[in-house]
């Protein structure tokens, strides 16, 4: 195929795009950048294939406190002028929930965005910008085709069991159920496991996706068999603004005893929680590791307790660990959190290489450890641009 996909990723306060060449299977993005502050100051970026950063002077001011959709209705026009005289093909864009209409990538339609819209309330934080890229693409040129790919999609391999919660079965039937998210990178860690771990690929690994988003798979023959997080993506671990696990209890003190609100409430949960509500400082790690605030201390503490102990959890679906995948912006470049973690799973066999650690190299385990431990860049544009050259095949 001779022409260009785009890749759109819209976060709450970010939009992440990537452009791949239509007629080869490579993962390296022609070009990949960021619009970041969107609701402030937005700041863009983008850098070649090479990593050397793009003059985007083309592009325009882009205004303070402008949406989503104004600011992609800016790049589109830019991105087609850049790539000069070779078409696009499609835009791909991450969407974070396909609830049980969707277990793999599809191609946009009316109906399509109707559906997605009835589960905006399942991620309040990522689903209403996903549809507001949608939108502007097809204002912007309602002919080019859009192809949606979804987190939720590569855990609907999980067993039954795995994806229910005890509850009355006709709220089950109504898709109260665990559905996992970061599908489109574990998707990506899952097919780059052959090369790292040879035959231990499909055996029992555990993909530990952190982030500000953070979140672990469990993996058998490549495929997900348990998740931490669950029907919304504010369960499991501690994430840099969300809480993870919490009794249900809490929620109803806090709406009982307290006085608080739903939208309140989902304030807490979403926005003022995780790393930056036990800091009281920030959710960046990196600020945090460099703080002498015993609080700061007391959050990467806490993040990592969490984490080792939600691997724990994940462990009797796959009957023990092969290996462990360190990945996402926190878990490929904090090496402390992966020390730390590491630390908590040494019943498990588990030994670090401090210098390997120390240097984010791909392996970091001891050729003593019963478990590999490995650190892998994901690359979530790559799995949405393979979507769109298979669907349009």
């Amino acid at each position: 195929m001779n022409g260009v996909f785009v890749t759109l990723n819209a976060g709450s306060s970010s939009l992440k795009f990537a452009v791949f060449e239509g007629g080869s299977a490579s993962t390296t993005a022609l070009m990949r950048g960021k619009i970041a502050g969107i609701g402030g100051t937005p700041v863009f970026s983008a850098k070649d294939a090479h990593g050397k950063a793009i003059n985007t002077g083309g592009l325009g001011a882009l205004e303070a406190s402008s949406d989503h959709e104004t600011l992609i209705a800016q790049l589109l026009p830019w991105l087609a002028s850049y790539q000069k005289d070779r078409p696009l093909l499609a835009v791909g864009h991450r969407v974070v929930h396909g609830g049980q209409f969707y277990d793999r990538p599809t191609l946009i339609s009316p109906q399509v965005i109707e559906e997605l819209e009835t589960l905006v309330p399942l991620a309040p934080l990522h689903q209403p910008h996903n549809i507001a890229a949608i939108r502007a693409v097809e204002k912007w040129r309602p002919e080019t085709p859009q192809i949606a790919c979804f987190d939720t999609s590569f855990h609907r391999t999980q067993p039954r069991l795995a994806q229910l919660f005890a509850l009355p079965r006709d709220l089950t039937e109504q898709g109260i159920i665990r559905y996992g998210f970061h599908g489109l990178s574990y998707d990506y860690i899952a097919s780059v496991l052959p090369e790292h771990l040879g035959q231990n690929a499909s055996g029992r690994v555990i993909v530990a996706h952190l982030g500000n988003g953070s979140s672990m798979c469990a993996m058998k023959n490549r495929k997900s068999v348990a998740t931490s997080m669950g029907f919304t993506a504010l369960d499991g671990l501690m994430m840099g603004r969300r809480c993870g696990s919490l009794d249900p209890g809490v929620i109803l003190y806090l709406m009982q005893a307290k006085g608080m609100t739903a939208p309140d409430i989902e304030n807490l949960l979403y926005k003022e929680s995780g790393l930056l509500g036990v800091s009281g400082l920030t959710n960046d790690v990196q600020d945090l590791q460099n703080s002498d605030d015993p609080n700061a201390q007391e959050a990467i503490a806490l993040f990592c307790y969490r984490a080792a102990s939600n691997l724990a959890n994940l462990l009797p679906s796959i009957g023990g660990l092969d290996a462990l995948v360190f990945t996402a912006g926190i878990g490929e470049n904090s090496a402390q959190i992966r020390e730390l973690i590491c630390e908590q799973l040494g019943w498990l066999g588990v030994a670090l290489d401090d210098a390997s650690n120390k240097k984010n190299a791909t392996r970091i385990s001891t050729d003593r450890s019963r478990v590999e431990v490995f650190v892998l860049p994901t690359n979530e544009e790559a799995v949405i641009a393979r979507a769109c050259r298979e669907l349009l095949h």
